[in-house]
């Protein structure tokens, strides 16, 4: 039997990020989506109970901490999505069950639902599909379709907010999941490299090395960050051939 959710936020992104993050799961069934918290007063506080509500906290017209107040009852269990840390500890005070920090991972998301429902058997393979050397993934570009990306393809792959741009030689892709995801699925395949905290690279494809910014083969440019640096200069040092002058 499925979890039924339904999802409260006035942030279209936001909303398009966690609605990939439910029904890539099986074990979730999102019921309905309110991006006016009045309308969702309204409409929960009169409808059947759900076994989750994932809510905005910071909304106009009624805050998600006073709608939950009055829509508390209608879940089993109640997650704030927010932007805002300073908000938790008033967040829990009104019996959360969980607080998640926008921009937040497919991962972090599956860990939460676990944690609240250890019980439930969640299979989240439908967001990205895992082969050898290469593996599909949803691309928002091409009408949420499964697309096979090959590792020797991949350029960079850069994080914004809740989904990545994947830059293949082809083709750029957007789909909904964290860099970190990404990296886990890498991280056996030495050729990639984290070069900023927004970035993952392939060292395959750095054109040129200029000060402390990577020039890729499609134009793009990745800065080095201080905390990766020192991977990425090793790699380079490493395949730079001595002359006279160097």
């Amino acid at each position: 039997m499925k979890l039924k959710c339904i999802v409260i936020d006035d942030e279209i992104h936001a909303i398009n990020g966690i609605k990939s993050y439910i029904t890539s799961l099986s074990s979730l069934q999102l019921v309905e989506i309110y991006t006016d918290p009045l309308q969702a007063l309204t409409e929960i506080g009169s409808g059947a109970n759900v076994d989750i509500i994932f809510m905005d906290v910071d909304m106009p017209m009624i805050s998600g901490i006073e709608l939950s107040k009055a829509l508390r009852h209608k879940t089993d269990k109640l997650i704030f999505t927010t932007s805002h840390s300073k908000y938790a500890y008033e967040a829990f005070e009104i019996y959360a069950n969980a607080f998640l920090l926008k921009p937040y991972t497919l991962a972090r998301f599956v860990e939460t639902i676990n944690r609240l429902y250890p019980q439930v058997k969640n299979i989240s393979n439908n967001t990205i599909k895992i082969e050898e050397d290469y593996f599909f993934i949803r691309n928002k570009n091409d009408n949420n379709n499964l697309i096979k990306v090959r590792n020797e393809n991949i350029i960079a792959i850069e994080s914004l907010q809740n989904y990545v741009r994947i830059y293949t030689v082809d083709e750029i892709i957007v789909s909904y999941i964290g860099l970190s995801e990404i990296k886990e699925i890498l991280k056996e395949n030495s050729n990639f490299a984290q070069a900023h905290r927004s970035f993952i690279i392939s060292k395959n494809h750095i054109e040129k090395v200029e000060g402390n910014a990577l020039k890729m083969t499609n134009n793009l440019i990745v800065n080095l960050g201080n905390n990766y640096r020192d991977e990425v200069q090793s790699f380079i040092k490493e395949k730079t051939i001595k002359t006279g002058r160097s």
